[in-house]
């Protein structure tokens, strides 16, 4: 049952009188459950749980964490189907996409518990002591990662589960030992409710330290940007905006404690197209573009909003197909108002700026998200900054290039991004490695002959990049490495064995892979 209150460790609570309501973007209207917003006594009360829970709960085995981990994924799976329908009901996404999302998310639990189990990640490394050494002895070090404190993460808009209330930042942060706090997205407060009871459901079976877990909400920026402040809070994760996360982002570095923001802002994810594999596949090319381009009414960080090709025989053929697929695409519902407000806006802006020919515009409803295609030259795109800029929904701009020399310069313009793709014969790109070579150093993963969209859960992911894409290109918000974002190296130097951690013991009672003196083993030291 959603009640509209905060969860404030494992108790309900609505201490304040400011509140709000989710928004309907399937009729436009208002839904009537009542919201409250935290108030700051409440995260107070949620931080402080945190900061005490944060000390019992990282000294519990992995083994342990990890049921809880997929005790949690039991919980969302148990809500059934109110869980499915109120998320379909605040974000106007299918009922068949939401399904698939909770089994990401389900997955994405399960895969941190498998981590926890194994237990390896925490990449300890020993090194022996030499007492003999000369002109002086060598210590004995050993070193392993351990989990950083309480953590803030922010609910994204356009994955009410995966990247939201126990999604892979929660996730990754229970993981790795820390207590979270979650700041609801305001687009589907009710799905958070009924995920938090879920986690709260979880940690109470599990005998998990109450404020391990807290949920708060609010309908504006005030209680989101005083958790970020508080003194105890040591790490921010988000999935959002560029705006939204850079401010999170200047607000954690002007504390007194600067903490990292791990902020993933989207990014307008170029794909490169050149001839030779438009000579054999255009129209799948096209047709997968444009499926690309539209899912999901465009509402993916990694929509390609952006296709650089060269001039070729093909090209007129090739904008025709691509402009016919996406015509045809449906004007769909966004997310919530404001999303598609700023999308028509952004949209409208793009269509008036100077040398863009509109080759695909389904419609004009403002109240929607209207699928777009446009084209300028290479010239005009690399001399316009504007141009440049992140239009988040089913929209996306051709650039076309004379030559190779110009399609490089295209691409230095470039800034930071989540991905790249090539569309090419192997060959072809062989050629053109230069081009490779110059977007591996914006990107944080690269596509040959595939769509952007569709970031496989697995530990060979890296769905991070450069400034503006995100905050922090070395880390990733997909896959077991993001454990790694909500964790620090701690150093052992001289301690008695039976002080140490069981990860650094010379039994490894707990047998995981170790870099001993500089070799991989599982052996007793």
């Amino acid at each position: 049952m959603i009640t509209g209150k905060n969860y404030i460790g494992n108790k309900l609570s609505n201490l304040g009188g400011k509140t709000f309501n989710a928004y309907n973007p399937n009729n436009f209207e208002m839904l009537k459950e009542v919201f409250y917003c935290a108030t700051e006594e409440e995260l107070n009360s949620a931080v402080e749980l945190a900061k005490y829970a944060f000390h019992k709960y990282k000294k519990i085995p992995g083994a342990k964490k990890a049921e809880f981990l997929e005790s949690i994924a039991d919980e969302i799976l148990n809500l059934g189907d109110e869980l499915i329908k109120r998320a379909s009901l605040e974000t106007a996404l299918p009922e068949a996409r939401i399904i698939g999302e909770r089994g990401r998310t389900v997955s994405q639990l399960k895969m941190f518990a498998q981590l926890l189990k194994d237990g390896s990640w925490v990449e300890a490394a020993i090194d022996t002591a030499l007492p003999d050494r000369q002109p002086l002895p060598k210590s004995d070090i050993r070193k392993m990662r351990e989990a950083i404190g309480p953590v803030a993460v922010f609910g994204a808009s356009n994955f009410p589960l995966a990247f939201s209330t126990a999604g892979g930042d929660t996730a990754s942060a229970l993981a790795a030992g820390c207590s979270v706090i979650v700041k609801s997205h305001p687009s589907h407060p009710g799905t958070s409710e009924l995920v938090a009871s879920a986690v709260i459901k979880a940690a109470e079976k599990n005998e998990i330290p109450n404020g391990v877990f807290s949920l708060i909400n609010d309908s504006d920026f005030e209680i989101g940007t005083k958790l970020v402040n508080h003194k105890e809070i040591k790490a921010v994760a988000f999935t959002g905006s560029f705006n939204g996360g850079k401010s999170l982002f200047d607000i954690a570095n002007k504390r007194e404690e600067p903490i990292p923001v791990f902020a993933e802002m989207g990014s307008t994810n170029p794909v490169f197209v050149l001839p030779n594999k438009l000579n054999t596949d255009l129209e799948n090319v096209a047709a997968n573009l444009a499926a690309s381009i539209t899912l999901g009414a465009g509402q993916f960080c990694t929509n390609p909003g952006l296709v650089i090709i060269l001039e070729n025989p093909n090209l007129k053929l090739f904008i025709e197909e691509l402009a016919k697929k996406i015509n045809e695409s449906p004007a769909n519902k966004m997310l919530n108002k404001g999303i598609a407000q700023n999308y028509n806006s952004k949209r409208k802006k793009m269509l008036e700026e100077k040398g863009i020919m509109i080759e695909a515009n389904s419609s004009n409803d403002s109240k929607l998200g209207n699928p777009t295609l446009i084209s300028t030259g290479a010239d005009n795109f690399i001399n316009n900054p504007n141009l440049h800029e992140e239009v988040f929904g089913p929209f996306s701009l051709i650039v076309i290039c004379k030559n190779m020399d110009e399609m490089k310069a295209a691409a230095k313009k470039l800034t930071g991004q989540l991905t790249s793709t090539f569309i090419a014969e192997k060959n072809e790109l062989l050629e053109n490695i230069h081009l490779v070579e110059i977007i591996k150093d914006k990107v944080g993963r690269i596509i040959f002959n595939g769509v952007p969209t569709g970031v496989e859960v697995c530990s060979s992911m890296q769905h991070g990049g450069p400034f503006p894409a995100t905050t922090d290109a070395r880390f990733t918000s997909v896959g077991t490495d993001a454990i790694k974002r909500f964790t620090r190296p701690v150093c052992y130097q001289d301690f008695p064995n039976e002080l140490l951690p069981d990860e650094l013991k010379n039994e490894n009672p707990l047998n995981i892979w170790r870099l001993i003196n500089n070799n991989f083993s599982q052996s007793k030291i």
